[in-house]
Parts: structure tokens; sequence; C-alpha cells
């Protein structure tokens, strides 16, 4: 099979975390018979320099095209002084929203061989699975293009105050919630939706539809926490929650909690689901949006000590969503699994900061080429 992939190296680390990843599924397609066809494009910080905005129409147009689009970060210093609607973050809202992408799906799983780099104790870890292991592995089930990152927003006419507004419709909940309870359903059945109903409406709201679309799933087990709590359980008791659906803005500070968690916010993919395909496109697959969920950190830029594990698994991801290649994702992520088996390490997933003495540090590019010679069809 033939497959078009958009790519969006962006900014920072991410092309050093792109390359990897797209070594990686040329493989996978030479193992098992695929073809992937690339069309580079330009998002961010580098399509402003290059055009004066953060996502060029051309660029969305390309993108709707192709069968997925893979994504490496965006942003950095020298573009933090722009104007809201010209910050390179904004290309990552306006392909969102331009391809309808409305589920963003981030798992969050401590793999044994990267429990020393996780900051909880075992008997925090234990008390919370289980199966009675120092292990954990939910999925956070983010809302992707309403609430307070689309709402209305402004400021005064006398430039003193300023204000966002979150809101959202039934359907646009409804959908994110099945998104939710479709994921439980094929993982340990228990769904908790996280709120702030103590105090906002739209909160209140997420309740009554869920109060609802629950119904069709009674084999669910769901929940509700308010997002303070939440953030609070994720330290206390990991291993509690399965799957977490919740707003765009609680979904997005909760998994980066999440991530801490695993080890690195290095290790942490993305795909984002639910769009509809360009009518003009050679098929009528809706196009998934995949991504490591760290930024662009512009920091180490340059130096190949990036971690591209996140986009590698971003890259499996993608495989099993869009493609529905099962096999070769696992694949993938049995590649991964075993490379941290031998101890490779890059410098973020080193024990606590420490080396141990089984571990080898190497690069971005020295880790893909392992996963690669780690593939087995």
């Amino acid at each position: 099979m033939n497959y078009s992939i958009a790519l969006i190296p962006g900014d920072g680390i991410g092309p050093e975390v792109i390359k990897p990843a797209t070594e990686v599924l040329d493989a996978v397609g030479g193992a098992w018979g695929h073809v992937f066809n690339y069309v580079e494009l330009e998002a961010g910080g580098c399509a402003i320099d290059s055009t004066g905005e953060p996502l060029p129409q051309k660029t969305l147009e390309a993108a709707r095209q192709c069968d997925a689009l893979l994504l490496g970060a965006v942003g950095g210093p020298q573009w933090e002084n722009l104007p809201g609607h010209l910050r390179p973050e904004r290309a990552l809202l306006g392909l969102r929203a331009g391809l309808g992408v409305f589920a963003n799906l981030r798992p969050a799983k401590l793999l044994p061989q990267l429990r020393s780099a996780c900051p909880l104790k075992d008997d925090v870890l234990v008390s919370s699975n289980c199966e009675g292991k120092p292990e954990f592995d939910l999925l956070i089930v983010r809302e992707l293009t309403g609430g307070l990152y689309f709402g209305e927003r402004g400021r005064s006419a006398d430039g003193k105050a300023a204000f966002d507004t979150e809101r959202y419709s039934w359907d646009e909940i409804e959908r994110v919630l099945r998104t939710g309870y479709e994921a439980a359903a094929i993982r340990r059945k228990k769904l908790c939706v996280v709120d702030k109903a103590n105090v906002l409406e739209s909160s209140r709201f997420w309740r009554e539809v869920a109060a609802v679309v629950s119904k069709e799933y009674p084999d669910i087990e769901t929940s509700f926490l308010y997002v303070d709590n939440a953030a609070m359980q994720l330290v206390r008791a990991p291993g509690q929650f399965d799957v977490i659906a919740t707003s765009n803005l609680f979904g997005d500070i909760l998994s980066d909690e999440a991530s801490v968690l695993t080890g690195s916010i290095g290790m942490l993919p993305s795909a984002s689901l639910g769009g509809e395909r360009d009518p003009a496109a050679k098929n009528g697959c809706p196009v998934g949006m995949y991504e490591p969920i760290h930024g662009s950190a512009p920091d180490i830029a340059g130096k190949n000590i990036a971690n591209p594990l996140g986009t590698i698994l971003s890259a499996a991801m993608m495989l099993r969503y869009s493609f529905g290649l099962e096999k070769e994702a696992r694949a993938v992520e049995d590649a991964v699994s075993a490379a941290l088996d031998a101890g490779l390490r890059t410098l973020d997933i080193a024990g606590r900061g420490r080396v141990a003495a089984n571990e080898t540090i190497v690069g971005a590019k020295e880790m893909g080429e392992a996963v690669i010679k780690l593939l087995e069809k």
C-alpha cells in the first residue's frame, strides 16, 4: 500500500525528532511492503520567517490532501513578542481546526525500564495498581477544537482588561466523550470525566452530557473529578486511572503533568482524530494529526540530544489509527521497548538525571537507528 504523509518538522528540535521517525516508517515500509510518500510543509516559526504567517493556507490545503500528518514541534523565543494571532502556536490551533480533529489521545504509561526516572515512590505506584506493580497505564482524551482556546477573546477599549471565553456545545462534548468511552471499552472499562463543575457552568454542562451519553455504555464505570483533585490524584495514585476525558485546557495541563510521571515528556506521543478528509483527496479517510506532546526545546536544538521516542511512538499511533496497520504499530512499539531493555537512553530518561551502570546515553539519531535494528516483522 502507498500512503501520503504530510510532514511538518517545525522549529527547534522538531526536525531532529521527525527524521528518526520517518526513517523508522521507511524501515516498516520495507519490511511489510508499504510505501510512505512524504510531503514536507512549513508551519510555526519557520513559516513566519518565510511567509509572515504561522500557518500558510497552502500548508493546510496540502495537509488535507494527505492521508495523515506528522508534526515535530513549533515555537521559540525569537517569536515570543509577536501578537497572539501571529505566534507560532497559532499554527497548531489552525491545523486542528482546519483538519477538524476534535479528540486528542495522549497515552501516559510508565514503562518498567524507566521506573528509575519516575519521581514517585514504589509504594505510591503499587498502592494504586490493581496488580500490585509499580506501574500505571492511562489515556487522556482531550477535547481539541473548542473551549477556552477557541472561544471569543479580546481586550477592553482602555487596554486594562482581557478576556478569554470557555464555550462548549452539546455536540462538541458528546463526540469527545464517545471517543473516550470507545477507548475505555477496549482497555479497563473505566472513564473519569475531569471538570470544574463546582465553579464553571461549562463544566456543569459537561456533566449533563456525560449523564446522557454514559447510559449507552453501561459496562463502563463512569466517575467525575474536579480538575484540581484530578491533578492531585495523578501524583498520589496514578494507577487508579484508565481513561480521562476532559476539556481542551484541562487536558493540556493534565497530560503534561502525567508526562513527568512517565520519566520524561519526550516519551509521550499523541494522536488527534475525528476530522474529515478533503472531498478532493484520493479517498474518504479522515486525516489524523500525530505529534509528540513536548515543545520545541530551543535550548537543546541542534545538539543531537533530543528524545525522538515520543515522535516515533506518534508514528506508531499513525500506523494504527490512520492506516489500520496494527501489526506494524506493535512492531514499532516493541522495538522502542527493546531499545530501552538494551539500556539505551537519551539524557532526559537516564535514571533521575544519573547514568546507571547498565545505561548507555545516545543521541536522537542513534536512538532512531537502534529502534530500526530492533524492528521485527
